[in-house]
């Protein structure tokens, strides 16, 4: 059964609004003022909250605050009943982050349509994001298993050699083992590490929170002109990379930086060719710092762009991909939680280029 929660300190509106709602088939609990409104918003988590601006001990707006600073009750349907509507009064409900304002007396049609719209909108947004999630499920269903076995085994396989030749092993094999187990190793860490951070920026966006503040700046043209001669030299392609890059510091911490950074560089490696030119530019603007990375790779379609998404790959069947195709999208998500964007691109055959923008100050 829906609960709405009613805080009202007339004892007449609160006790119409109560049966009338109760005859609607909604479970009805009441607070006859704000501080009590809050504590049992706290304690029994209503569907829907109808609050009064005007009473005594805490008023509406002072009961709306502490609600959208509770994670768990953040994103509950809020409602003013208020005999005193102004532009500035809504404007400062609104802000807030009140869904909406009835103003007293109101009519029963008036109540419940503001009602069932309200609780039709959270039912949406709540189905969208199980749907989300639950294709986010079946794309770790499908992937996971391959993308885990494949470092796995190498690692297993690797140990089982070594320990199998391990009287004949020469020293150098004994490192071309140990360094193929630590690749192995590696991509298995990186893999978990990815996944369980895509897992928490779902959730605490799933929680209200889309913004994350830096109070250290970092030097990014250190952090990522170090990530690319290490991506380079991994791959034996320092020839293939060049840096364009300007000297400034950043409203965001270095380790999510690095993050962004490490995932769209390999990228830019991992599907483009030996002798091909990785190139990585930034600039900084009045209001934002402008990230570029541009490579020559086999690129993507339209349609591709568009269906970037967490564990989606493209033509796996023709090309060798190692990992879920997660690091674009941890990536873009991290750059938005910083107030930037990510634009895309690309033109099959012809290569990719990536345009990352971030605010200057937050």
């Amino acid at each position: 059964m829906t609960c709405i929660l009613v805080i009202e300190d007339e004892d007449l509106i609160r006790e119409s609004l109560e049966d009338l709602l109760s005859v609607e088939g909604f479970e009805v609990i009441t607070a006859e003022n704000g501080e009590r409104g809050v504590s049992l918003a706290s304690q029994r988590h209503p569907d829907l909250i109808l609050c009064d601006v005007m009473m005594p001990v805490l008023n509406g707006y002072g009961v709306l605050e502490q609600l959208r600073q509770d994670k768990t009750l953040s994103t509950v349907p809020f409602l003013f009943l208020t005999s005193l509507i102004d532009r500035r009064s809504t404007r400062r409900g609104m802000s807030l982050g009140a869904d909406d304002y009835l103003e007293k007396p109101c009519t029963k049609d008036e109540l419940l349509e503001a009602i069932a719209v309200r609780l039709g909108k959270q039912k949406a947004i709540e189905q969208r994001f199980e749907e989300k999630m639950e294709a986010l499920r079946t794309s770790i269903t499908l992937s996971l298993p391959h993308e885990l076995q494949t470092p796995l085994s190498g690692i297993m396989g690797l140990s089982e050699l070594m320990m199998m030749q391990s009287e004949e092993l020469l020293p150098s094999e004994v490192h071309e083992y140990a360094d193929g187990i630590h690749k192995s190793a590696d991509r298995l860490y990186r893999l978990i590490q990815n996944y369980l951070l895509y897992s928490r920026l779902i959730v605490m966006r799933s929680q209200g929170m889309t913004r994350f503040n830096s109070t250290y700046p970092c030097d990014s043209q250190t952090i990522i002109s170090n990530l690319g001669d290490r991506r380079a030299k991994s791959c034996d392609r320092l020839d293939d990379l060049e840096l364009d890059l300007v000297e400034v510091d950043l409203a965001i911490s270095s380790e999510d930086l690095s993050k962004i950074a490490e995932e769209l560089i390999d990228n830019a490696f991992k599907y483009s060719s030996n002798g091909s030119k990785v190139v990585l530019s930034s600039k900084v603007t009045d209001t934002a710092w402008i990230f570029n990375i541009r490579d020559s790779g086999r690129g993507m379609t339209e349609q591709q762009v568009k269906n970037i998404g967490a564990f989606m790959q493209f033509e796996r069947q023709f090309y060798e991909q190692q990992g879920m195709g997660l690091g674009l999208s941890l990536a873009k998500i991290l750059v938005e939680f910083y107030g930037g964007n990510l634009e895309i691109k690309s033109q099959e055959n012809m290569g990719t280029n990536l345009c990352i923008s971030i605010p200057l100050s937050l």
